[in-house]
């Protein structure tokens, strides 16, 4: 089952909205079947496995990363193929969380008088697919925020300075969260203070993610970097508002821009119905990249799963901007606890990624 995780593992960057699956075919303690799935609208692990096994198949051990599909999408459903290759067992690390699956192959395995375990390394395969996960239990995509801080946890001078707080080795490192997410969020303050591109700038790099921009009241520079045509080819870009105070609107889509109004009471972008038409719209996992602002909002409504920081070994004094604007808080009872991932060094900088103790339940 390592081994079929570490498969999986190979669709990180391209399997989306599809899970990343992993698949091993044992007989006589050899292995004589592998693959993965890599990319929606291929092959997915168990075929590719099947096809390397043939005729050993039979009586084999199967082990997959997640419980085979039942229904036709892109693809037949594998749950037939595995069933025709007469395994002696299926060993399934985790329940697919899909309602069109979730245990109806593990039963039509079992009514074949296929043995089928199920648990074998769940928490990793878990682990491996957050944001399918999150998407097809809550319909929510799962959401990182990355912030790059000084040590004193200031993102940018009073004056809106920001580049460079963290050496290049974490701004490398930056690039792999963001090639494993669908979607990458900014705010209109981060676009209008740094003009970002907001792409993905690796050379192996299968796809760009969508790139979101939260901007209320449509401000969006019509020749900002993120709208620039060439890179709109290869990754589009959607702009969430909630009232045109600018007359923006069609002259962004215009340029190549999606639009979708979604206003809450406050007249503010109404984020909760961003992440639900994002899910829709099949985004596993996002990755937000933006100021205090749109941070603090996400932090304050509890929509955070994920914190990705990257701290330099710098001080920028308390004038400077805050990780997080959020209302005064008057009780320690009111603060944010977090339970730490994981701590390491990126070049001079450190990484350190935790998650809210208490759980996003929105």
């Amino acid at each position: 089952m390592t081994l079929a995780l570490r498969l999986a593992g190979q669709g990180l960057y391209s399997t989306s909205p599809n899970p990343r699956v992993g698949c091993v075919i044992v007989k006589n303690n050899q292995i004589v079947g592998q693959g993965a799935h890599l990319k929606a609208g291929e092959p997915h692990a168990e075929v590719f496995a099947l096809l390397q096994a043939g005729a050993q198949a039979k009586d084999a051990d199967i082990y997959v990363t997640l419980e085979p599909c039942s229904h036709f999408g892109k693809t037949p459903p594998c749950v037939q193929a595995v069933i025709a290759a007469k395994p002696q067992r299926v060993i399934i690390a985790m329940q697919d969380p899909n309602p069109l699956v979730a245990g109806r192959s593990i039963a039509a395995l079992r009514a074949q008088g296929i043995e089928v375990i199920v648990g074998v390394m769940e928490q990793e395969a878990l682990i491996l697919n957050p944001g399918f996960v999150s998407r097809m239990a809550r319909g929510l995509p799962y959401v990182r925020s990355k912030i790059a801080a000084s040590l004193d946890g200031r993102t940018a001078l009073q004056n809106g300075q920001s580049q460079w707080i963290t050496g290049e080795p974490a701004r490398l490192d930056v690039q792999h969260w963001r090639a494993q997410s669908c979607a990458i969020v900014t705010g209109i303050g981060t676009v209008l203070a740094d003009d970002p591109s907001m792409t993905v700038r690796l050379p192996d790099a299968p796809r760009q993610p969508l790139r979101v921009i939260v901007d209320s009241s449509l401000q969006t520079p019509v020749d900002c970097k993120m709208l620039d045509a060439a890179m709109l080819k290869h990754s589009p870009v959607l702009i969430a508002y909630a009232q045109d105070d600018h007359h923006q609107a069609q002259t962004l889509f215009a340029a190549g821009a999606a639009l979708i109004q979604l206003a809450d009471a406050n007249h503010r972008v109404d984020l909760s119905a961003l992440f639900k038409h994002l899910a829709q719209c099949g985004i596993n996992e996002i990755l937000v990249e933006a100021g205090q602002g749109l941070n603090g909002a996400l932090l304050h409504a509890n929509f955070i799963d994920e914190f990705i920081f990257y701290y330099a070994p710098k001080l920028m004094g308390a004038d400077a901007q805050a990780m997080f604007a959020i209302p005064e808080i008057t009780a320690m009872q009111q603060v944010t606890e977090l339970q730490i991932l994981d701590v390491r060094q990126i070049g001079r900088d450190i990484r350190l990624r935790a998650k809210p103790v208490k759980p996003r339940t929105n």
